[in-house]
């Protein structure tokens, strides 16, 4: 885990980084939208539970949250779902049908605390409406991000995500042909299906992000980009076109953990 920090006057960001050996570190980001009606957005990585906790609290009374916006249901974003049920009695999950079956496969969500909630479709959080839209890359069928108009912020769960060499306070700071084949490469392990897709259909769905001009996006991956939309919609729309990802093979683990043991 690292510091929590501010996106935007009523946005904290809760961050941590995951090392991927041989590749990179890939940014995990949860946030904390401070409506009038507070909302959580994922619960951070597994093993980090206790540090994540002890981070939200940091930031807000975790008893004060109204709402947990479950972009999916990947163990990266559910690692402290339990626990912020159990200490924000009042919440409520946000999510869609899809999340709620999956969750049952393992552990069943509590359907009284369920809030189903499709694309395209809008929530009233007291202070601002927020609407679900299905980001143009995913990794889950699941997966909802939302529009917040009151803070033009897009959070868009995986997608414009970055496969990083070091933590960086912002996506600027990575600079600008770093931070393309960063995104590339993440949107070719995230979403490889990218290299099958019809492309005017892409290119229609990176379109309306590109309408809504979001002045910030927040992605799970990725640190806090501010105006700078139109680069990352440029820079996810080469994906397709990109190398595809190939993982090691068992010759490459077995030389690696030579490596490793000696």
């Amino acid at each position: 885990m690292f510091e929590p920090y501010r996106a935007a006057a009523d946005i904290d960001v809760v961050p941590s980084y995951f090392p991927i050996p041989g590749l990179g570190i890939v940014p995990v980001n949860a946030f904390v939208l401070k409506a009038s009606q507070p909302v959580l957005v994922d619960t951070g990585l597994v093993p980090l539970s206790d540090e994540f906790m002890e981070t939200l609290s940091s930031v807000i009374d975790i008893g004060d949250l109204c709402w947990l916006w479950l972009t999916h249901t990947d163990q990266d974003h559910i690692g402290s779902l339990w626990r912020v049920l159990e200490a924000a009695p009042k919440l409520r999950i946000i999510t869609t049908y899809l999340g709620v079956g999956k969750m049952s496969l393992w552990n069943p969500l509590p359907m009284d605390r369920i809030y189903l909630l499709n694309p395209g479709q809008s929530i009233d959080v007291g202070d601002r409406t927020l609407t679900a839209i299905k980001p143009p890359s995913y990794d889950a069928p699941e997966t909802t991000g939302f529009y917040d108009p009151k803070a033009d912020a897009f959070f868009s769960s995986d997608c414009f995500g970055a496969l990083m060499s070091e933590p960086v306070d912002n996506a600027a700071g990575m600079g600008a042909e770093n931070l393309r084949k960063a995104m590339v490469f993440w949107a070719t392990v995230d979403a490889p299906w990218l290299h099958t897709v019809d492309r005017s259909l892409f290119a229609e769905s990176l379109g309306r992000v590109r309408e809504m001009s979001p002045k910030l996006v927040l992605s799970a991956h990725l640190p806090v980009a501010s105006d700078m939309t139109d680069k990352l919609i440029e820079n996810l729309a080469t994906a397709p076109e990109a190398q595809p990802f190939v993982g090691p093979d068992q010759k490459a683990l077995e030389a690696m953990l030579k490596g490793i043991t000696g």
